[in-house]
């Protein structure tokens, strides 16, 4: 009888089976034993994984105690062992194949960055480490500030598919991928610098291995993260991404137009604006507004506001004129914890128990950022009798402020 396990008989006992085979290999990695070796087992014993399996072994890992870093480690390992093998999810309906809908447009800017990376960037560099003709190396810093773009197509990611996810229980493979985002996102960084600096054996050593892990991580998203994806969320979840991504901005190549999914109504749709009440005032401890001018006025403040519960349930952003950080609609709901990359997560979950425990009542950060100043303070909200209900996090540019000289007593013109 083989030993190959049939994809097609997932009943309880083959899918745990399963389950466990797949993390006894992915141990094995983590215990340093030669990935090719691996490999040949992986392909004895299955003749295909699907996306959902490889997340709920990524899942499983977590909750047994495996570190969010170290799957991360893992994860270019492991995708290189399944490439090849994870199975395609066909649904019923090709809707995400419509123009502008949220898959197409990622599998697009995929698209635009294989190019980028394949046509362009790799090209100019024989000549570019050859050479000394320096405009080769202005033409390649042409092309990583084109790469940098790639920041707005993980940005979205993170910030509106993955609270989708975490609502669907899926918790593991969003905090794998952000690591790797971010580790991404910083070598792009270096490697822009080295090439600044001429560190060519420098950037020799570092580009090639940067811009295959661009080729994995987009492995990943359309062979691992879409069908996923398609598996769970709804046509209405599906629009408020789309809605969604249009604050944060695309990757190198922009939607053809607004996808319009072909259906009479929407189930849970959104709540109107105008439906909301208007009239009516809220009185507070001091004067009373009514909900419209409460609402203006936050929106007017020079600063973004973002105010988490007593459970870090984020309740509550404005919509200052001018943002520093993204935020999108998705957030609401979501545990603050996830909203950050897990390297940021201690730092956050410490902050929140110094505040608890009233050890501290604020906390500021600083730093600069895109030409900005950026200062970042965070406020324990207590109640009369000094009970903590949440948490206020104050963001402005103080850049302007800082620079501020002598007085101004009259009118500008």
């Amino acid at each position: 009888m083989s030993n190959v396990i049939n994809n097609r008989e997932l009943n309880e006992t083959n899918r745990s089976k399963r389950q466990e085979l797949l993390k006894e290999m992915i141990l094995k990695l983590h215990d340093g034993v030669d990935p090719a070796e691996v490999k040949k087992e992986f392909h004895a014993n299955f003749n295909g994984v699907s996306s959902y399996e490889i997340s709920q072994m990524e899942q499983s890992l977590m909750v047994e105690g495996m570190a969010a870093e170290e799957i991360q480690r893992l994860c270019d390992i492991h995708a290189d062992i399944f490439k090849g093998s994870v199975e395609e999810v066909h649904t019923r309906s090709k809707e995400e194949e419509s123009i502008g809908h949220p898959v197409r447009v990622i599998r697009e800017e995929n698209y635009a960055l294989k190019t980028l990376l394949e046509e362009e960037i790799k090209p100019k560099l024989e000549g570019y480490f050859a050479t000394d003709v320096e405009m080769l190396k202005i033409k390649l810093l042409e092309d990583f500030n084109l790469l940098w773009d790639i920041d707005k197509h993980y940005s979205r990611k993170e910030n509106i598919i993955f609270p989708y996810m975490e609502k669907y229980g899926i918790s593991a493979p969003p905090k794998v991928m952000w690591g790797v985002d971010d580790e991404i996102r910083a070598e792009i960084k270096a490697v822009k610098a080295l090439i600044a600096e001429d560190q060519k054996a420098l950037v020799k050593e570092r580009i090639y291995p940067l811009l295959e892990r661009i080729h994995e991580m987009i492995f990943k998203e359309e062979q691992i993260l879409i069908p996923m994806l398609l598996e769970r969320f709804t046509e209405d979840e599906w629009l408020e991404i789309a809605d969604d991504s249009e604050e944060i901005g695309y990757c190198l190549v922009s939607p053809e137009g607004k996808w319009a999914p072909n259906r009479v109504a929407f189930i849970g749709g959104k709540t109107k604006k105008e439906e909301l009440p208007s009239n009516g005032n809220i009185r507070f401890g001091v004067g009373f507004l009514t909900l419209q001018e409460l609402e203006k006025v936050l929106n007017t403040l020079p600063v973004d506001i973002t105010f988490i519960d007593d459970k870090d349930t984020v309740k509550y952003f404005n919509l200052a004129k001018e943002r520093i950080f993204a935020r999108t609609k998705s957030v609401i709901g979501r545990t603050v914890q996830n909203c950050h990359p897990p390297q940021s997560v201690k730092t956050v979950e410490k902050l929140l128990q110094d505040f608890k425990s009233g050890a501290k009542d604020q906390e500021s950060f600083w730093i600069n950022s895109r030409g900005m100043f950026i200062l970042i303070t965070y406020y324990a909200i207590r109640d009369d009798q000094n009970r903590y209900l949440g948490t206020l996090e104050v963001t402005q540019n103080v850049k302007s402020i800082r620079e501020l000289e002598g007085e101004k007593r009259i009118l500008a013109d």
